[in-house]
């Protein structure tokens, strides 16, 4: 609780605020500093020490990402177990001190006060935090649900062996395993199958779909293919019924809403089919005074979106009340292979879908003359591949796998939104070397794409 907060407090409540947040992710935990600094009293409820900052800097991205550079910068003569142990400690150390600094900032806002301890609606302005014995009972005019999301628990026989892992137990496996299976071939299946093979286990992924990456254009997905395959990854598709001996198995079948517990039918609030919270465009659920931000909302599980979730909450509250959902305009994202897989906007794949009159620019990253920073990185692995529209000139998306690919998307994401014409983009002066060079010369080669 942060020194120099004063909540009123009555014999029934316990506590009553301007603002409840539950859950410390991205969202809620940027609302909860940003409120309460400025005059808004807020109540920030987080049920584990170990979360403290939210799902991104505590196990997923931030964690992850410090696990999958170690496993790229693995000295050849250190074996796999060691290097492992040495870039566990690293990412360990790294979150420690996210961890405090998260808790620091919340608590930096005079207005605002931490309560640890599961929540849990007793009606539709009041939670009960439970902590070991303890009870607190806060009221609020706003509640803003950020309660995230958790691994999926498919029913597997034998999933509760302590060798079955999720993405969360996966990062302190002991022992390494030596031959690891994930079973999984999405976004973090591939990451995982990337980096244990990069620290030096035998990784097999076993899958149901005909190829991996399906929602990626042909070339790409037989490009990651063939970088998967050389790095020592095996991929299997279910069908094939092939018997995977491994030490270590990594369940990574997608993650499940955790709203289950919080009593929402109490509050008013309705969940989907998945349990994840029913919301409009500005993020209220069916209670009025009820928001959800992030990914308990369904949305797109993005750090970025729920931080963008945050910005609409905050207009409802304090600011002009314009910004909606539907605002958002080409949102990339990165698949953080080495090198990372960036997408933003639509593919060849969903043009030829729509049966769009399209130009398409596709090429290795080898090739690309003007691009010499992977090279002199020592990775020109990858492709880059550009859809534009014939018309207006404008880019209508870009699949971008190479270095520097999470930076070079995020240039092409705002010239889509700002409208900037492809000429101008392969016109544009950039710094060299860099990865952005590569724009100079693939959108010169723009074509129509032939059906």
């Amino acid at each position: 609780m942060s020194d120099s907060v004063e909540p009123s407090t009555t014999e029934s409540t316990g506590l009553a605020v301007d603002v409840l947040v539950i859950g410390w992710g991205k969202g809620g935990k940027t609302l909860a500093r940003t409120l309460g600094s400025s005059g808004t009293r807020v109540a920030l409820v987080e049920q584990s020490e170990s979360m403290i900052g939210g799902t991104c800097i505590n196990v997923a991205c931030v964690p992850t990402k410090t696990l999958i550079h170690q496993a790229a910068v693995k000295p050849e003569a250190t074996p796999p177990a060691e290097w492992f142990t040495t870039s566990v400690e690293a990412r360990d150390a790294l979150i420690g001190k996210l961890n405090t600094r998260n808790r620091e900032l919340v608590e930096e806002a005079p207005d605002a006060v931490i309560v640890m301890g599961k929540a849990a609606f007793l009606d539709p302005h009041t939670v009960e935090v439970t902590q070991g014995e303890d009870r607190l009972r806060i009221t609020a005019d706003t509640i803003v649900i950020n309660t995230g999301t958790v691994p999926a628990g498919p029913p597997i026989p034998g999933a509760d062996s302590p060798r079955v892992h999720d993405s969360t137990t996966i990062q302190h496996a002991s022992p390494f395993p030596e031959r690891l299976a994930i079973v999984g071939g999405g976004y973090i299946g591939l990451e995982f199958a990337d980096m244990f093979a990069g620290f030096g286990s035998e990784v097999t992924v076993i899958d149901p779909g005909e190829r991996i990456l399906p929602r990626e254009d042909d070339d790409i997905a037989a490009g990651v293919t063939e970088h998967l395959e050389a790095a020592g990854v095996t991929l299997v598709r279910t069908e094939d019924g092939h018997a995977v001996e491994a030490e270590a198995v990594l369940l990574a079948v997608g993650r499940s809403a955790t709203t289950a517990g919080l009593g929402l039918g109490r509050a008013g609030v309705e969940v989907d089919e998945r349990g994840f919270v029913r919301v409009d465009d500005t993020l209220r659920t069916s209670a009025e005074h009820i928001f959800a931000v992030g990914d308990i909302n369904g949305g797109p599980q993005f750090t970025y979106v729920s931080l963008d979730d945050h910005r609409i909450v905050a207009g409802q509250l304090t600011g002009d009340g314009t910004r909606r959902r539907s605002d958002r305009a080409a949102v990339p994202n990165t698949m953080f292979l080495t090198p990372p897989l960036s997408r933003v906007g639509i593919n060849e794949q969903q043009a030829r879908a729509e049966g769009r009159g399209v130009l398409v620019a596709a090429k290795p990253v080898a090739q690309i003359a003007a691009m010499p920073r992977p090279k002199i990185l020592g990775n020109p692995t990858g492709m880059i591949k550009f859809v534009a529209d014939p018309d207006t000139r404008e880019l209508l998306g870009a699949t971008v796998w190479c270095v520097d690919s999470q930076e070079v998307i995020n240039l092409l994401a705002l010239a889509m939104r700002a409208h900037v014409t492809v000429d101008a983009l392969r016109d544009g002066i950039w710094t060299h070397p860099s990865s952005t060079e590569a724009l100079n010369e693939v959108l010169g080669e723009l074509r129509p794409l032939t059906v």
